[in-house]
């Protein structure tokens, strides 16, 4: 049987759960997640885990956070004055919101505190700071 090999495009069906048991990602009840491996569409550990995997195998795999979505990084914390915001917004702790570069890029941020006249916002990857588990099932080498 074949082996994932790297630039092999695969199907793969997997829970993400963090290291306390609590699911925050799965495939399950979808199709399975079609990648090529090396990309860099995902994070390195979850590409890296799938590696030498074959047809119908499982397995669960452990990503410490430097081969997930790393550390939490103090500098992508910034605090926003309320007049900056849209009139009619009435922001609460852990709201989305997404903002726009000057470069026309988005970046999306999740409030993490509300103050009487800012509020701080947090641009970090929601997993950032987290060792992750995935349960993976490799459904097809195409």
């Amino acid at each position: 049987m074949s082996q994932v090999k790297k630039n092999d495009t695969v199907k793969v069906h997997y829970t993400g759960k963090l290291t306390n048991g609590q699911v925050f990602d799965s495939s399950l009840e979808r199709e399975p997640l079609e990648i090529t491996i090396g990309e860099g569409k995902l994070i390195p550990g979850f590409e890296n885990a799938i590696l030498d995997m074959q047809v119908n195998d499982k397995k669960t795999v452990e990503v410490v956070k430097e081969e997930a979505y790393g550390d939490v990084q103090e500098e992508l914390f910034h605090q926003v004055q309320k007049d900056q915001l849209p009139q009619d917004m009435e922001p609460e702790v852990g709201m989305g919101l997404a903002s726009k570069g000057p470069d026309g890029t988005e970046h999306q941020f999740r409030v993490v505190d509300i103050k009487d006249d800012h509020i701080v916002v947090d641009g970090n990857h929601p997993l950032a700071g987290q060792d992750l588990v995935f349960d993976l099932e490799l459904v097809e080498i195409k």
